[in-house]
């Protein structure tokens, strides 16, 4: 059974996944890993830190010569923005005074159900890892298991046909789609819909 695991914070110095119970001998692709994380920061952000970020992955474990050795697999993605956060959040103890407490749990977040969970009189603890910025390990975890459906000779590509009453007049163009992913004998395999 695949699974999967995540830790690290938002301006913590690095995120890491771990992904477990991959069969050994399946190749997989640092530069496929990367491309991923590429495609999650072309979307639309409220904030500057997609322009600080440049997400690279890095697999420390569990991959040999290209393909998996059976054991679990640890990938690193570093945090850019973590020099200026070294003093801020420290894992040592560090100066109180340069720690940044946050009071008012944001609305629609995890940060005050967090908070009064784990009994903390600051939200910072919660919204460091609950924080889009987490997606990104989740992202190298499912690249992982992306490389092992193709593998199987199993490939996924999604659009959106309908948002509301806006429709596509047309259906996708799979050879473009394929193009775009890198891939030229998706087309010749069936594809299904499903609204």
């Amino acid at each position: 059974m695949l699974r999967f695991s995540t830790a690290g914070e938002s301006h913590g110095e690095c995120l890491i996944a771990m992904v477990s119970g991959m069969p050994a001998g399946v190749p997989i692709d640092e530069a496929k890993m990367n491309r991923e994380l590429w495609r999650r920061q072309q979307g639309y952000g409220r904030g500057g830190r997609m322009r600080i970020e440049r997400d690279t992955a890095q697999i420390l474990s569990g991959v040999r010569h290209g393909k998996t050795i059976g054991s679990p697999i640890a990938i690193r993605i570093e945090n850019n923005d973590w020099k200026n956060w070294t003093e801020i959040l420290p894992v040592a103890e560090g100066d109180p005074a340069k720690h940044k407490d946050v009071a008012s749990p944001r609305p629609g977040h995890a940060d005050l159900a967090g908070a009064l969970k784990y009994d903390f009189p600051d939200a910072r603890y919660v919204l460091e890892r609950a924080s889009a910025r987490e997606t990104t390990a989740r992202v190298a975890a499912g690249s992982i298991a992306r490389q092992l459906l193709e593998a199987l000779g199993i490939f996924v590509a999604s659009h959106v046909i309908r948002v509301g009453s806006a429709e596509l007049d047309r259906e996708a163009n799979w050879a473009e789609i394929e193009a775009l992913l890198g891939r030229e004998d998706v087309s010749r395999r069936s594809h299904s819909r499903r609204e």
